[in-house]
């Protein structure tokens, strides 16, 4: 895993794994003591950008106080050192950090979110921190193994922008991290540098949980009109085209400017907008890619059912997720199943009946029997198709996907929605080759 690796460049690892006996062997105890302290942390993301100014920690922010607000535990861990911004946007710049025997304690934002940042440490807000690779290092290594983190559901990690020292010392410090999500602009400059950064995960063994497009469009609050101003879509052929899912966009919205002058996530405003919409569906869709669940509560961990008096059980409130895959020729369903342009494959939520986010990944190249195994690989579940051989059908069925045939030809999201509603139409097999 990538906490393991050896990287060439860093200057704490070359220090440590090249060090002669005492210095090496505190370091690998190090390592141990931060695997143990994290043990409790169900789930680890890292929040991600190829460059900076693209509203990452906004969205790292946005990710925390969704998850804090559906009733769990959730640590955010700011390890921008030379522009920590986490403080400000959650109104903690005045907080102070306390320490208990020895360990830090974790600025509380609310009842469930625990924040950590070099922004509570800095004595003058003004006062800029140049340190080289090591000290960055020793900071964010002291972050994991020096903080009472205590159990939690999600730790959420704020990085700053590219691949240098923070993003690869998080890396490799933590554990087995569920995976990142990487934050764009639909602008070619910063889509560039986010298949950098989808590299950087690839080379450390960090699962991508997706990308998100920030800054995708602006719709006016008087006439509604939508405005491309950094254009939009780029995101989506980017995630496409390097076969890595595809969270959603956010449009740009002064409410977000406003919010976060505030010190106020803007997923936690009561009001309706494209905006919040979109937080929501991202932060929904990375819950349910992490196998993470709603509305956790202390009875699931503290109370068997034995010893619940009533019959009645305490709600818990699920997201069942479902993947969903449809073959796609001139943007609708191919009747050829084995022959589409691409595939369109959908994360739904099957509780609500809604789908959570979409990607496109281009169809490998024709072969027989391969695209069942292909497609499951990827989690599929469910193929809407006109038809398909009786071969595939069978491959299919092996491996516990469920075949809708018989389907006509329609925009691939109407079909899903038709099918998460129970309206979908199937019949014969249209294509049995």
């Amino acid at each position: 895993m990538a906490s393991n690796g050896k990287h060439e460049g860093h200057d704490s690892d070359s220090r440590s794994e090249g060090a002669n006996g005492p210095e090496m062997t505190a370091e690998i105890k190090d390592r141990e003591y931060i695997r143990e302290q994290l043990s409790v942390i169900k789930h680890k993301v890292l929040v991600l950008s190829g460059k900076g100014g693209v509203g990452k920690s906004t969205v790292a922010v946005n990710l925390a106080a969704f998850l804090a607000g559906q009733g769990m535990k959730v640590g955010l861990l700011d390890i921008d050192i030379h522009g920590p911004s986490v403080p400000e946007l959650l109104g903690l710049k005045s907080a102070t950090v306390e320490g208990r025997d020895g360990k830090l304690l974790p600025v509380m934002s609310g009842q469930n979110l625990k924040v950590m940042s070099i922004g509570f440490l800095i004595r003058n807000p003004d006062e800029a921190v140049i340190w080289r690779g090591p000290m960055k290092y020793g900071v964010i290594k002291q972050f994991l193994k020096d903080v009472i983190w205590g159990e939690l559901d999600y730790m959420i990690v704020d990085s700053p922008p590219g691949t240098g020292d923070e993003p690869l010392s998080v890396a490799q410090l933590i554990d087995n991290p569920d995976g990142a999500v990487i934050v764009t602009t639909p602008q070619a400059l910063s889509l560039s540098d986010v298949r950098r950064c989808i590299g950087f995960c690839r080379k450390l063994h960090v699962p991508v949980l997706g990308v998100v497009e920030n800054m995708s469009g602006f719709v006016c609050p008087n006439c509604g009109e939508k405005v491309d101003i950094f254009k939009s879509g780029g995101g989506m052929k980017m995630a496409s085209d390097m076969s890595v899912p595809f969270l959603g966009s956010i449009p740009i919205d002064p409410a977000i400017v406003v919010a976060s002058d505030a010190g106020t996530p803007f997923a936690e405003g009561s009001a309706s907008s494209d905006a919040a919409d979109a937080f929501q569906k991202i932060a929904a869709s990375v819950l349910s890619r992490t196998g993470g669940e709603t509305a956790q509560t202390a009875v699931e961990s503290s109370t068997k059912t034995s010893e619940i008096e009533s019959d009645e059980e305490m709600p818990v409130t699920k997201i069942e997720t479902k993947k969903i895959a449809v073959p796609v020729i001139e943007g609708k369903l191919s009747q050829h199943f084995g022959h589409p342009e691409y595939f369109a494959i959908f994360d739904v939520d099957t509780s609500t009946g809604k789908a959570l986010s979409s990607q496109k990944i281009d169809s490998p190249p024709h072969q027989p029997g391969l695209l069942p195994g292909w497609l499951h690989e990827r989690g599929v579940q469910v193929i809407i198709a006109g038809g398909m051989g009786s071969r595939a059908k069978d491959l299919f069925s092996e491996r516990g996907v469920e075949v809708v045939l018989g389907v006509g030809t329609d925009d691939p999201s109407a079909l899903v929605e038709a099918y998460l509603a129970g309206t979908l139409t199937s019949g014969d097999n249209l294509c049995d080759h």
